[in-house]
């Protein structure tokens, strides 16, 4: 449409694009375990975040929603960079082909996502030590 392709048409694996490949066994259960180990543990973290936020703001008093509010985002954070982890995560199999028409093979490490994940995970022990402060001081 509008001579642009569809983004899976960019990427191929033995000359198959990317919506079209037949994975091998091998690939399926590496593909299987990254998922498990990856995009599994950031929902479980991000939901656990979501349950402590929820037992914070249904349990204590209104002093503490601040920090109910902040696990929620932080939650949400998480499951932003799960999001970003799996798009990032597709590209593993399979090399580009570039505007000239050359194919290209790139490894790339998740570096990216944990230096985010671990700017949002610092930003939030900070907040988290604010606001315990703030409670401190009120009480």
């Amino acid at each position: 449409m509008f001579g642009s392709r569809h983004p899976e048409d960019h990427y191929h694996l033995r000359l198959h694009r990317a919506r079209s490949v037949q994975l091998t066994n091998d690939e399926l259960v590496e593909i299987r375990a990254a998922q498990r180990t990856f995009e599994g543990a950031y929902v479980r973290t991000s939901l656990s975040q979501f349950s402590f936020a929820l037992i914070i703001l249904k349990i204590f008093t209104s002093e503490f929603y601040s920090i109910g509010a902040m696990f929620a985002v932080y939650g949400a954070g998480v499951l932003l960079v799960s999001a970003y982890r799996r798009q990032q995560g597709n590209k593993q199999f399979f090399s580009e082909v570039g505007e000239d028409g050359l194919g290209r093979k790139k490894f790339r490490t998740s570096g990216n996502v944990v230096i985010v994940l671990t700017a949002l995970s610092l930003a939030a022990y900070v907040t988290l030590i604010v606001l315990t402060l703030k409670l401190e001081s009120r009480g």
